[in-house]
């Protein structure tokens, strides 16, 4: 008998290398290059996908924000006509705030509405710079999702990577391409991968929440543009690195603590569980079994990419509307109230005793990234200490959690995490964030 290191399962008991092994290189090698390659189009640096969201967007022209529109207006019809609004109070809430949504992206697509919702950095904020990409890019990239995620790789990575993986997150080694995807790529493609993960039993619920709330950030093109705003590109790199270390050694220590590590660890209700099996020799081996595995499963290549299509097709209808009317909410109250100047009071103990300078506005900009991610960088853009500039930037960045985009889109999986999960777990990202970047910066930076 074979112990748990070098077993293969039943499946490919008989046929270890099933007809078609050329779709786990071809299939794998085309999502590989569009998730993860980075090549220069018209003097722009970025992965493939974003290249073709782009070109999809100007051969629109502005005939893409009616397609938004249209998107928004699906999803604000979709909950109504199915009865998922009556489900839970939080999906009749959203279902009711998606009416605004639908009213906001109305008026900026016409024209029509009062002054201040056409200040650059709220409606048009919003539509422009969230709305159309993420409407665009979950569902095209969700066909080149099925290539990356069906066909095995999936699994070979993830029997590579589990030594890593399990100890340090509590996750499968699988989940590593979830964190690859959204470092790279997008948070909503990130979700998009998660979900359906977990729908076929490959996660528990514990594991997809720890995924979505820890790996699911923003891109890297996003974290430019942080840089730029921030004044720090000189420091490019060792920002990027130190990013890239502080945001998943937040989630390091936040699966160990409530509330993620009080969430059941069940699999998806009525999916067929397939945790990972602990390697612990024949390694190579085994990850090529457990690829033929997934590869022999899978389905043909038309069915996969429109059932991923589709689901990338509802994701977009779910978050649109949201983000327009969660999003506009939290711009509204950063903007116009003292609400996140008396939420800032919550980190200002820790930004006082890490002896930032001026602690009170370092505590503001901290608070204010729950209503958009990149708030906090407008918040302190030309302030004189590098410093703070740069510990800001990470926080933009690890704090991972805000209402006016990431919250609708983990809403709209049925990943079983809470609102309040999402705010405490914000709460702890920030604080944690903080507490380990500000002493890194001051010895990179100084004062």
């Amino acid at each position: 008998m074979g112990d748990a290191s070098t077993a293969v399962r039943p499946e490919l008991e008989t046929t270890r290398t099933p007809r078609g092994a050329w779709r786990f290189f071809v299939f794998s090698a085309i999502g590989i290059f569009m998730f993860f390659i980075p090549i220069t189009i018209g003097g722009t640096s970025t992965i493939p996908l974003d290249h073709l969201v782009t070109l999809v967007t100007k051969s629109l022209g502005e005939g893409v924000r009616f397609v938004a529109l249209a998107l928004i207006l699906a999803g604000t019809i979709y909950p109504f006509a199915t009865g998922r609004w009556r489900q839970s109070g939080l999906k009749t809430l959203f279902a009711f705030l998606n009416i605004l949504g639908l009213a906001t992206g109305s008026a900026l697509v016409f024209g029509v509405g009062p002054d201040w919702l056409f200040d650059p950095d709220l409606g048009p904020f919003l539509f422009d710079k969230l709305v159309i990409p993420v409407g665009l890019i979950v569902p095209i990239g969700a066909v080149f999702l099925a290539l990356l995620v069906g066909y095995g790789l999936m699994e070979y990575v993830g029997v590579l990577v589990q030594p890593v993986m399990r100890p340090v997150w509590k996750t499968p080694g699988r989940s590593a391409i979830d964190a690859v995807a959204s470092f790279v790529g997008s948070y909503s493609l990130g979700l998009l991968i998660t979900n359906r993960v977990y729908q076929a039993g490959r996660y528990t619920a514990r594991e997809a929440a720890i995924i979505a709330t820890g790996f699911s950030t923003v891109s890297v093109t996003f974290m430019l543009i942080v840089a730029k705003t921030l004044d720090i590109m000189h420091l490019w790199l060792p920002y990027f690195f130190l990013t890239f270390a502080v945001t998943f050694l937040v989630t390091a220590i936040s699966v160990r603590i409530p509330p993620l590590s009080r969430i059941k660890d069940d699999y998806y209700p009525g999916a067929e569980p397939q945790p990972e099996v602990p390697v612990t020799s024949r390694r190579l081996a085994t990850a090529w079994s457990e690829a033929m595995v997934m590869l022999h499963q899978a389905p043909g290549l038309g069915r996969n990419i429109w059932e991923n299509f589709r689901d990338g097709l509802l994701m977009a209808m779910a978050i649109l509307p949201s983000i327009l009317s969660v999003g506009l909410i939290g711009l509204v109250l950063a903007r116009f109230t003292p609400v996140f100047d008396w939420l800032g009071y919550i980190f200002f103990p820790i930004t006082w005793a890490l002896q930032l300078p001026d602690p009170m506005l370092a505590a503001k900009a901290s608070a204010v990234g729950i209503a958009e991610m990149f708030l906090p960088a407008t918040v302190v853009a030309g302030h004189e200490s590098e410093l703070l500039r740069l510990v800001i930037a990470v926080v933009c960045v690890s704090a991972i959690i805000f209402f006016s985009a990431l919250v609708p889109c983990i809403l709209a999986t049925e990943i079983p995490i809470k609102v309040w999960h999402l705010i405490v777990l914000w709460a702890q990202r920030v604080a944690l964030t903080l507490i380990i970047t500000t002493p890194i910066a001051y010895l990179m930076v100084g004062r």
